[in-house]
C-alpha cells in the first residue's frame, strides 16, 4: 500500500466515522444533552483529512505525517486528542517509508497505542484506549500468519468489535446504562472504513459494531416538548468598527532548503507590532502563517524575505461582519463583496510590485486599502502573565473578563475548542507565562497538547467547571511568582463544589434513580443525585445536597433558557433555609443548563 492508497483508506475511515457521528453521540453515558464524542472525533478527523487533501503524497510515511499534523492541530475533546495520538504514533512507525505492508501496519498500530497511552494520565479500561490496544495486539498476531491486507484488516476489525462489545463488562457505568463506549465505537467505525476500502465492499454492508451487546429496551414515555431554539447570533452584539485588526490573513512560506533554522520568535514579534491571533506552524521548509492585521501589505512584504509565498487568502472581517448583520430580505439588493483584482489589490495594500507573487496564488475578499495606522506601542512590553479561559455564554465570558482573563474562548458543553484554537489564543498574548483554564474535563487533553506546542511556558490548571475557573481567577495575583499563583489558584478551585441542572434526553436508570426523558436532573460533580419535573425543584433538591455539610458562599449562574422567576425564588428559598450563606446570582447565558451552582466554604 503506497501513500495514495493509504490516503484513500483513511478517507474511507473518515467517511464512515462521519456517517455515524449522531449514533456515536447517542452513546453518551449520561442522559444529558451535550454528548459530543462523535462530533469531536469527526471534527478532529476532518481536520486531518483536510491536510491530506492539501498535501497529497505517494509515500505512506509522508502521508501519515501530514495526517498526524492535521489531527494534532484540529483535535477536539478528549476523544479527539486520543485519536490524534493514535495516528501520531502510527506516523512515527512508518516515517520515511514509501509503502506499507502487513508487518509495518501492525507495528504502526501498536506504536499508536503506546503514544496514546502516554498522553493519558490515568487510562481507564473499557474505553477507546482498550479497543485500540486489543486491536493492535491482534494485529501483531495476524501479521505473523498472513501477508494479505484484507485478511489482516478483517481480523483487526473483528477484534476491535469484540472488545467494543465487552466494554460494558469493563466499565460498570456503561453496563448500567446499556451502551458500549462511544470513543471505542468511533474507532471501530474508522476501522470499518479501512476494511471497506481494502476489500471494495461498502461499509454499510458490514455488520454494525457493538450489536452483540443488548441494551435494555426503552420504556414508553409521554412526549415532551421540544427544547427551545438557541440564540442564533451573537454577532449583533459586536460593533463592526470594534474589530481592530480587520484583515484575516493566511498563507504559506516556502523557505529555501539551505536557509537554516526559521527565526520564529523574531517573525512573531514583527507580526505582533500591528496584529493579533497569530499562529505559526513550521513543517520542515514550509511555514503556515495566520494573522489578523491592520496592514496586510506590510505582513506580506516582511514574509517575502523568508521565502516564496503561496495560497494567500485575505478576508476583510469588517465586511464579513456587515454581511452577517444584513437582514436576509435585504441581501438581494446589496452588492456582493467582490474579490479585488490581484494586481489592483496588491497595489492598494502596499505589496511591492517586484514581489513576484503569481496572481493566481492569492485571494483578496472584500479588501480595500486601509488608512495609515500606528503600530501598537505596547507589543514588546511583555506582561508577566496572560490568562486564557474556555467559557460558554455571554454572561459567563464577561464574568471571566471582569476577573482578569485576557482571552475567553467560546466552547464547553456542545462544542469543544480545538488544539489549534487554544494554541492561537496562547500565542495571541504578549505574555511571558500563560495560564489556561479549560473549565471542562473534555478540554483538558487538548489544552495540555496546546501547551506542549506553545512557544512559551504554559500552565494548564485542571479546572473542570466554570465555577472552578472563576474561583481560580479570584485567587490569582498579578504580582506573585508563578509557583505561588498556581498553588493559590489550585487550592481555590479545589474547594469549590459544583452542581448543574439540565434536562434528560432519554430514559435510563442511573445511580439508583429512575430517569425519564424530559425530566430535569441535578448533577453533583459527575453523579446524578436528583430528578424533578421542573428546573426549580431539581435545583432546590441539588442545593440541599450541596449544602448538607455547610457552605458560606452560593453562586448561581443562570442559563440562556432560565426562568428569572425561578432563579429569584431559589435565591429567596436559600435566604430562608440557609440564612448564614451569602447568595450571588449572575446571568451566565450558558446553553442546555438552566442553572449552574457553586458552593464555597
Amino acid at each position: 500500500m503506497n501513500g495514495m492508497e493509504w490516503t484513500a483508506m483513511v478517507l474511507a475511515g473518515a467517511e464512515r466515522l462521519s456517517a455515524n457521528e449522531n449514533r456515536i453521540n447517542a452513546l453518551n453515558v449520561f442522559p444529558v444533552p451535550d454528548g459530543d464524542t462523535g462530533t469531536n472525533m469527526n471534527l478532529t478527523m476532518t481536520a486531518g483529512v483536510a491536510e491530506l487533501n492539501h498535501k497529497p503524497s505517494d509515500e505512506v510515511g509522508r502521508a501519515a505525517e501530514v495526517l498526524s499534523k492535521g489531527l494534532l492541530m484540529g483535535a477536539r475533546g478528549n476523544s479527539g486528542v486520543i485519536l490524534s495520538q493514535l495516528f501520531r504514533g502510527f506516523s512515527r512507525a512508518v516515517a520515511g517509508e514509501r509503502e506499507m505492508n502487513v508487518p509495518l501496519f501492525a507495528t504502526a498500530l501498536q506504536q499508536g497505542v503506546d503514544t496514546a497511552y502516554k498522553a493519558v494520565v490515568k487510562p481507564v479500561e473499557g474505553t477507546i484506549l482498550t479497543v485500540a490496544r486489543e486491536a493492535a495486539r491482534q494485529a501483531a498476531v495476524s501479521a505473523r500468519r498472513t501477508a494479505d491486507l484484507a485478511e489482516f484488516m478483517k481480523e483487526v476489525l473483528a477484534k476491535a468489535s469484540e472488545t467494543l462489545d465487552r466494554t460494558p463488562d469493563m466499565l460498570p457505568v456503561l453496563k448500567q446504562v446499556g451502551v458500549v463506549d462511544s470513543g471505542g465505537q468511533g474507532l471501530v467505525c474508522i476501522y470499518e472504513g479501512f476494511l471497506s476500502y481494502i476489500t471494495g465492499v461498502p461499509a454499510t454492508e458490514t455488520p454494525a459494531a457493538g450489536a452483540a451487546y443488548a441494551a435494555p429496551a426503552p420504556r414508553p414515555v409521554q412526549a415532551v416538548p421540544a427544547m427551545p431554539a438557541r440564540n442564533a447570533s451573537a454577532q449583533a452584539k459586536l460593533e463592526t468598527e470594534s474589530i481592530d485588526f480587520p484583515y484575516d490573513m493566511e498563507f504559506f512560506i516556502h523557505r529555501p532548503a539551505a536557509s537554516g533554522p526559521f527565526a520564529e520568535k523574531s517573525f512573531r514579534q514583527a507580526l505582533e507590532r500591528d496584529g493579533d491571533s497569530i499562529i505559526l506552524i513550521e513543517d520542515g521548509d514550509v511555514v503556515k502563517v495566520h494573522v489578523h492585521s491592520r496592514r496586510p501589505g506590510d505582513v506580506l512584504n516582511f514574509a517575502l524575505a523568508h521565502g516564496e509565498l503561496t495560497h494567500l487568502h485575505i478576508l476583510n472581517m469588517r465586511e464579513q461582519h456587515r454581511d452577517l448583520l444584513r437582514p436576509a430580505e435585504a441581501a438581494p439588493s446589496q452588492p456582493a463583496p467582490a474579490a479585488v483584482k490581484p494586481a489592483e489589490g496588491a497595489e492598494a495594500l502596499g505589496l511591492e510590485a517586484a514581489s513576484g507573487i503569481p496572481a493566481a496564488d492569492y485571494t483578496l475578499a472584500g479588501v480595500t486599502a486601509s488608512p495609515e495606522s500606528e503600530p501598537n506601542p505596547d507589543v514588546y512590553e511583555m506582561a508577566e502573565y496572560g490568562v486564557v479561559a474556555v467559557s460558554v455564554g455571554d454572561g459567563n465570558a464577561e464574568l471571566f473578563r471582569s476577573l482578569g482573563v485576557d482571552v475567553v474562548i467560546s466552547g464547553g458543553q456542545s462544542m469543544n475548542p480545538s488544539t489549534e484554537d487554544l494554541l492561537g489564543a496562547i500565542h495571541s498574548l504578549s505574555a511571558q507565562t500563560v495560564i489556561v483554564l479549560p473549565n471542562n474535563p473534555n478540554i483538558l487533553l487538548a489544552a495540555k497538547q496546546a501547551a506542549e506546542l506553545a512557544d512559551r511556558p504554559v500552565t494548564v490548571l485542571q479546572t473542570r467547571t466554570l465555577p472552578q475557573g472563576m474561583a481560580a481567577m479570584l485567587a490569582f495575583r498579578e504580582d506573585e511568582p508563578e509557583a505561588a499563583n498556581v498553588e493559590r489558584m489550585t487550592k481555590a478551585y479545589e474547594r469549590v463544589l459544583t452542581g448543574s441542572v439540565t434536562q434528560a434526553v432519554r430514559d435510563t436508570q442511573m445511580d439508583g434513580l429512575d430517569i425519564r426523558a424530559g425530566q430535569y436532573i441535578g448533577i453533583l460533580d459527575k453523579t446524578i443525585v436528583t430528578t424533578a419535573v421542573t428546573a426549580e425543584d431539581a435545583g432546590r433538591q441539588l442545593l440541599e445536597r450541596m449544602l448538607a455539610s455547610g457552605g458560606e458562599i452560593v453562586t448561581i449562574l443562570t442559563g440562556e433558557d432560565a426562568d428569572d422567576g425561578q432563579a429569584e425564588r431559589i435565591a429567596a428559598w436559600l435566604g430562608d433555609r440557609y440564612p448564614d450563606a451569602e447568595v450571588e446570582v449572575h446571568e451566565g447565558g450558558q446553553p442546555l443548563y438552566p442553572f449552574l451552582f457553586a458552593v464555597e466554604p
